[in-house]
């Protein structure tokens, strides 16, 4: 996270403390079915394995949820309601509010930490589909997802000793980028951003999902390019309205591709990947894994509205 970023947090500031906190449109959105994802400790996958097509599918048609956060990542609580916070997310952009992306996280989802332990010379990102947090006598503690971001303690030949809500642990050197605080991740090109895409090939779609337990479209997106060194917008029509505007017949490896409803005239409701060679990086839809599909003779080549790209070369 970057100085101006932690400018805008008080010295005791929020961060989630499980591996993946749902970010919920109201408290009451959350339901019976899914205590697995509002619990502490989360158990993300048993969630999603335990949702029927309708269930799943229900978390966008009835605007249930919002986003996620990863383990670690800072908020701004600026509210509370019984049991839940209402939370804004710096390091996800958007229209919605100039602070960060606005929802309802579980408060005991969250831990209050001082910003001094959170500002390190140098940071630890999982850079593999999942990672396990160990203790000091390696052990397992919790499966992380793909771009956790922790602060950096120390490190050796084996494991980053990194600081988190429960205290100082470990990842293996195997599963993580190690980099300067100051300088970010290193930016990568478009090619690198495919690449980012393709270990989660198969991944089943998940609506809200800012994980490698289940991306949604712009999730998919901004994780890519959060793993090579830019920080965008989190949905899809943010996305579209910056970056830099690419001709149809200037794509390149790496741009993102927007599609809108009656032939690309009306409401934007998707982004892709362009993978190059005419096809496209993405994760669909409800009931569908994240695939690389030809656009010539399909729906998006009709709804194909915008190009942007984020990457520089």
């Amino acid at each position: 996270m970057t100085k101006q970023m932690f400018d805008q947090f008080p010295e005791e500031m929020w961060v989630a403390a499980v591996q993946v906190a749902t970010v919920w449109t109201e408290p009451a959105s959350a339901r019976e079915i899914d205590r697995s994802g509002t619990a502490n400790p989360t158990n993300i996958e048993a969630w999603i394995d335990g949702l029927s097509y309708e269930m799943n599918l229900a978390l966008c048609t009835e605007n249930r949820v919002q986003s996620q956060l990863l383990f670690g990542e800072p908020v701004i609580v600026t509210e509370t309601k019984g049991d839940w916070a209402h939370v804004v997310i710096p390091s996800q952009p958007s229209k919605k509010d100039e602070r960060g992306y606005p929802g309802w996280v579980p408060l005991n989802q969250l831990s209050q930490v001082k910003k001094s332990d959170w500002q390190k010379d140098q940071t630890a990102a999982v850079n593999t589909d999942k990672a396990w947090l160990e203790n000091e006598n390696k052990e397992k503690v919790m499966k992380l997802s793909y771009m956790t971001i922790l602060p950096a303690a120390s490190t050796d030949d084996n494991r980053i000793e990194v600081v988190t809500p429960l205290g100082n642990h470990y990842i293996s050197r195997d599963n993580a980028e190690l980099f300067r605080t100051e300088d970010g991740l290193r930016k990568g090109n478009g090619l690198d951003i495919v690449k980012a895409g393709e270990p989660f090939l198969s991944l089943d779609y998940f609506w809200g999902g800012m994980s490698s337990f289940g991306y949604d479209c712009s999730g998919l997106s901004y994780a890519v390019h959060k793993a090579n060194g830019y920080n965008i917008a989190r949905d899809a029509g943010d996305q579209a309205a910056a970056g830099k505007e690419v001709a149809f017949d200037a794509l390149e490896t790496g741009d993102l591709l927007f599609f809108a409803y009656e032939e690309g005239k009306g409401a934007l409701h998707h982004v892709g990947i362009y993978y190059g060679d005419g096809k496209m990086l993405h994760s669909p839809q409800t009931g569908k894994g994240i695939e690389i599909t030809e656009l010539k003779g399909t729906k998006y080549e009709k709804e194909l509205c915008a190009a942007r790209r984020y990457w520089q070369k």
